[in-house]
């Protein structure tokens, strides 16, 4: 009995576990509003080379916001879709930007790279320091963080440790746009 007991409760404490380390908590939360500007450093779009605040210049429209540590397949997708959709709501007056949080001196060309082989016209590519902006306490082991929201309010808010964000997971990110923009 006793054994059976011990086994319970280690299964318990398993299941436990797994279910917290699936729960990354990182950005700006569903409901909460956006902590405020920064300025990352923009590599693309109409202010590239200057450290602009990109929450600043999007005011109260409805934003994709994506904090990134580095380019991968399925973040590469996840922003020419984002893309799309915000030329498609330019009505809307959407807007859209990925910040990547690194100091790799390399990432810059990288992100050039990127924004012509997927033919990024309206999603502005910029780096801010490894940590994030601090009052948006990005998680330190969250690969990308995407944060929906409108009139400053988050809507959505998605966050992957490296290699978990999944094709499955950009469908439904791309899904939850409608959450910040008026219905057609």
């Amino acid at each position: 009995m006793t054994r059976l007991l011990s086994v319970a409760a280690l299964m318990v404490a398993t299941v436990a576990g797994v279910a917290y380390a699936a729960d990354l908590k990182s950005g700006p939360q569903t409901g909460e509003n956006i902590p405020g500007p920064f300025h990352p450093m923009n590599i693309t779009g109409p202010d590239a080379g200057k450290a602009v605040c990109l929450v600043c210049k999007n005011g109260g429209n409805p934003v994709a916001m994506v904090f990134a540590r580095e380019t991968s397949p399925n973040l590469s997708k996840l922003v020419k879709k984002i893309d799309t959709l915000t030329a498609e709501n330019k009505a809307a007056k959407m807007g859209s930007f990925v910040v990547f949080c690194s100091e790799d001196s390399k990432l810059e060309d990288s992100l050039k790279a990127m924004a012509k082989d997927q033919n990024l016209t309206n999603t502005v590519l910029s780096i801010d320091n490894p940590a994030g902006p601090e009052s948006y306490e990005i998680a330190k082991d969250a690969d990308v963080t995407v944060v929906l929201y409108n009139k400053h309010k988050v809507k959505a808010n998605y966050a992957f440790k490296k290699g978990e964000m999944k094709e499955t997971d950009v469908e439904k990110i791309v899904a939850d746009i409608s959450k910040i923009v008026p219905a057609k």
